[in-house]
């Protein structure tokens, strides 16, 4: 059984090589007068060479086909691994690719060729045969461009930790979101590892845990006004900022050729400039006659220039990001001494 399936894997081995490069690159057999070789030349590269000792050997070759010349080879096993090699394309910089390979294991059989797998197992007693087609792993360019999403929660740090209830300006976390759109490249610089660059549009929300203080413009800076005139219901400070990232990344995943089942790291910096900023106030009158919407133009007191840090951590095919400011959210003495700080996840 073992060896009409090697005679089926060289006979398809055969196919595949020179069928389908016979109209574009139509085989040319040479024999050169070279003491004992015999050389046939395939498509761009392809070369066999077959070495025989005597004139009468090569008489006897010029009578044997494809199939009696692999069944004449004095084939070795490997006895620590049970692997056997049939058939070898050796490129002209020097490596091997393995056409066909074997692997033997009592009375179980695996054959490789072409990208597919047979199975043999005749273990039992009756013979199974299972034939696996495998897919051509993704190539990784060297250079790629891509588009992605970030969709993080905003807080910020006074004097290195969050701001407590009691603060006006206090965040809730649930509602202070951050969307962010970037279209980015990736540059390979060695196997797994990347400088990752490129351009977005982020929008940042600050939603105020207590929502009866209502963010204002006043004459030097911004103020936190509390409202005992209305029942507030939502209170917040919004931006927008054009920003520019540069990260170094490291794929173990593709280190390992594991693909996307590796863990994968990047940080670096960002600097981004504002085009936007506003305060607005959702509220009811005491009494009631619907809910009302207040917003002021409060970007006149945010920083212009955003600068800090980026970091991401992907495992599998799911990606967190944190980022924070090194600067201030508000100009100095315009405002409270805050950094944000975003953690969120990348689609």
């Amino acid at each position: 059984m073992k060896k009409y399936l090697l005679l089926f894997c060289l006979m398809a081995v055969v196919q595949v090589a020179f069928a389908s490069n016979l109209k574009d690159h139509p085989i040319l057999t040479e024999t050169k007068v070279m003491k004992d070789s015999v050389v046939v030349e395939f498509g761009k590269s392809g070369k066999v060479v077959i070495i025989v000792e005597s004139k009468e050997d090569f008489e006897k070759l010029k009578l044997m086909n494809i199939n009696q010349i692999i069944s004449e080879l004095d084939l070795e096993e490997n006895k620590e691994t049970g692997d056997l090699t049939i058939v070898e394309i050796r490129k002209r910089d020097g490596s091997v690719k393995e056409v066909v390979k074997v692997y033997e294991d009592g009375g179980n059989t695996e054959v490789n060729v072409a990208g597919m797998r047979v199975y043999v197992d005749e273990s039992g007693d009756n013979t199974r045969v299972k034939v696996e087609t495998g897919t051509k792993k993704k190539s990784d360019p060297p250079f790629r461009t891509y588009f992605n999403i970030d969709l993080g929660v905003n807080n910020y740090l006074e004097d290195g930790s969050f701001p407590t209830s009691d603060k006006p300006y206090s965040v809730k976390g649930w509602g202070s979101w951050m969307v962010g759109l970037n279209w980015m490249a990736a540059q390979r610089i060695s196997k797994g590892f990347y400088w990752d660059f490129g351009i977005g549009f982020q929008f940042y929300n600050f939603k105020f845990e207590n929502r009866d203080f209502q963010a204002v413009r006043g004459e030097d800076a911004i103020d936190f006004l509390q409202r005992t005139d209305v029942d507030g219901f939502k209170s917040k400070i919004s931006s927008s900022y054009l920003t520019a990232t540069t990260m170094l990344e490291l794929d173990f995943g593709k280190m390992n050729d594991n693909g996307r089942r590796g863990m994968r790291i990047a940080a670096g910096p960002y600097v981004g400039y504002r085009l936007g900023g506003q305060s607005k106030y959702v509220y009811e009158e005491i009494g009631g006659s619907g809910r009302r919407k207040d917003k002021e133009a409060t970007g006149l007191y945010l920083e212009n220039l955003r600068y800090g840090i980026r970091g991401e951590l992907g495992i599998g095919r799911v990606k967190f990001f944190t980022t924070y400011d090194l600067n201030e959210l508000f100009q100095e003495g315009k405002g409270p001494a805050l950094n944000p700080i975003t953690f969120g996840i990348v689609f």
